[in-house]
């Protein structure tokens, strides 16, 4: 994938350089050293002295197996007091009956003990190979942990960004769309690589780093290999987590390493993503300064604080959580700029389905426009796995080219999920759902300030919706008034309010109605002020901005407690209101629904056509 390699062997192998070598080297000769001193000797067969009179005594005794004459002496077998066979050695071969009593015995004679081998040979069976095999062990080890570990074993103080050479990030600004505001704020960044002396001549210096947030999937990372790909310098990429370690200080010695290689490139860029990780705000407590998540913190602030700007070294970082990140990490002369990278708006999702479908065969009739306004919220991620799920529909559906056909059908199955056309619905439910979704529409269509009706489908989906209700803005609307807010309340009780009117008793389908209208409610109380009895006050803080937008209540229980009341207030009225327009156009109600429960999908132009007749 682009790494740059300069012809030498990658310091991540354990035996590339003669210092690893070196270091196994001197411990197996460590090891061997203590095996042949502690555990050999005792392996190897002893020779026990003892006198003739005790050999005879242990002929006698028929202790005695074998003989062997060893020059002028004599060397036998025999078992000990406890049974088991020793080699002893005694005196000389003068007695002329010895012969005699060891025949008399049945002892045999031969080789008691085997030659003494020579010493060339004893030195590599003792030595050489020893070494030898706890080296080759120490070998597979170190490959078999380096697989498991990701090639982080014996390196734990090296960096391993990964390192892309000029041109190899292959991405330039035209590859990244919906960003124009992002774009604007790195071009700068890239005049500065390209020409640093016309900035040095004036005294001004680069900002050393610059902080990229937004939710996920807007292309935080995709910008930043941007940048490097217009520079056309080395760029540096690392994740946050890869600086965490098992062993205390590691990441510290990470984060030097990572500066040092910067250094020695630079002009370059180093890229940290999700470096929410390691830079977390500090804990006051003094147990804590210890941590290993801290000491990497300190160590990269240490490192941004001794580096020149001028070299031409730009840190890019990308985070979801900047309200996480500590204080010290985002001051002037560290991370100087935070560049908002927020989900793209009605003409940036346009381009950004027209940039991925450049290498997908598309139909000349598609409508990008009509896409993107039915996407509205949609990161760049999610764009593109809209065209890449309309390409695979084409492929099953046995056409050569994408048509819209298949991007709205790619919507649906982002929105909510695959059909599935085998689910066994009975009639009695499938008339509940069309009731449901139909009133969902009919009060939407009744009220004004209210989206149009883009679509209604009875056709279950995997993700556990029965049928569902999509309703498509003309443009792109970035601000809601109370009144539209208190409609869009009452077209999601609509279908609750439908079913209510119709069948008398209700179901557990209006669940995630119930949810959605709820927590618009409690919004217009607690945060946009659009309540009477609480005005413009601040009872809600969002606590995570880009990740779920969790809220937390910032006031005392019994406003807590009317709170509840008044969100309660505000969802009965509005399903008093869906149950009024839905009496009053009873008629249209069982006829879209009876509609709607033959074709099983209507579009919004068939509705409207006939809530008008």
């Amino acid at each position: 994938m682009g790494v740059k390699n300069d012809g030498k062997k990658p310091d991540n192998e354990p035996f590339g350089n003669w210092k690893g070598l070196l270091y196994y080297a001197v411990l197996m000769l460590i090891i061997t050293m203590l095996l042949n001193g502690l555990l050999f000797p005792a392996m190897r067969q002893r020779v026990i002295e003892t006198g003739y009179n005790d050999f005879l005594s242990m002929i006698e005794a028929g202790k005695v197996r074998q003989v062997q004459r060893d020059q002028d002496q004599i060397l036998f077998l025999a078992e000990d007091a406890a049974g088991n066979r020793q080699v002893y050695r005694t005196g000389n071969w003068e007695d002329p009956e010895l012969t005699e009593r060891l025949y008399s015995a049945g002892v045999t004679f031969g080789k008691v003990i085997p030659q003494k081998e020579s010493a060339i040979m004893a030195f590599f069976t003792n030595w050489i190979l020893p070494i030898g095999v706890m080296l080759l062990l120490g070998n597979l080890l170190s490959r078999t942990l380096m697989k498991r570990m990701g090639g982080n074993a014996m390196t734990f103080g090296k960096s391993n960004a990964k390192i892309y050479a000029e041109n190899e990030t292959g991405k330039t600004f035209a590859d990244v769309a919906g960003q124009e505001e992002a774009k604007e704020a790195l071009v700068e960044i890239v005049d500065f690589l390209h020409d640093p002396n016309k900035y040095a001549d004036i005294g001004a210096s680069l900002p050393k780093g610059a902080l990229l947030v937004g939710p996920p999937g807007t292309g935080k990372t995709l910008l930043a290999r941007a940048v490097a790909g217009e520079a056309h310098v080395p760029f540096f990429s690392i994740s946050g987590s890869e600086f965490v370690e098992m062993f205390v200080g590691m990441g510290a010695a990470k984060v030097r390493d990572l500066f040092k290689q910067a250094t020695e490139k630079a002009p370059c860029i180093v890229f940290i993503d999700e470096i929410d990780t390691i830079g977390k705000k500090r804990d006051s407590g003094g147990i804590s300064g210890n941590d290993e998540r801290e000491q990497t913190l300190n160590q990269l602030l240490t490192e941004m604080d001794g580096f020149d700007g001028k070299k031409g070294v730009v840190i890019l970082a990308a985070t979801n959580r900047p309200e996480s990140l500590d204080q010290a990490l985002l001051r002037p002369g560290r991370f100087d700029r935070r560049i908002p990278v927020e989900l793209p708006d009605l003409k940036g999702r346009e381009a950004i389905l027209k940039v991925h479908a450049r290498n997908v065969r598309m139909d000349d009739t598609v409508d990008f426009n009509a896409v993107a306004r039915a996407t509205s919220g949609a990161s760049g991620a999610e764009l593109a796995n809209i065209i890449n799920e309309g390409a695979l529909r084409a492929v099953r559906m046995g056409r050569r080219v994408v048509c819209q056909e298949d991007l709205e059908e790619s919507v649906e199955t982002i929105i909510a999920g695959y059909q599935r056309k085998g689910a066994a619905v009975s009639e009695k439910e499938k008339r509940i759902v069309a009731y449901h979704e139909t009133g969902h529409a009919l009060v939407a269509a009744c009220q004004s300030n209210s989206a149009p009706v883009h679509k209604i489908t009875i056709i279950p989906r995997t993700s556990g919706a029965l049928g569902y209700t999509m309703q498509v803005e003309e443009g792109e609307r970035f601000l809601m008034s109370r009144e539209e807010a208190l409609n869009k309340i009452a077209t999601l009780t609509g279908g609750r309010a439908a079913e209510e009117f119709m069948f008398h008793s209700v179901t557990t389908g209006a669940s995630n109605d119930i949810e959605q209208a709820t927590k618009l409610a409690r919004a217009m109380v607690t945060r946009y002020g659009m309540s009477d009895q609480f005005g413009m006050v601040a009872l809600e803080t969002v606590t995570n901005q880009y990740l779920g937008q969790d809220t937390s209540l910032a006031c005392s229980p019994e406003t807590a407690k009317a709170i509840d009341d008044e969100v309660i207030r505000i969802v009965k009225e509005q399903h008093e209101k869906a149950i009024g327009i839905l009496k009053e156009n009873a008629a249209k109600l069982n006829e879209l629904s009876a509609y709607l429960l033959e074709k099983e999908t209507i579009t919004g132009d068939e509705f409207m056509e006939i809530l008008r007749r």
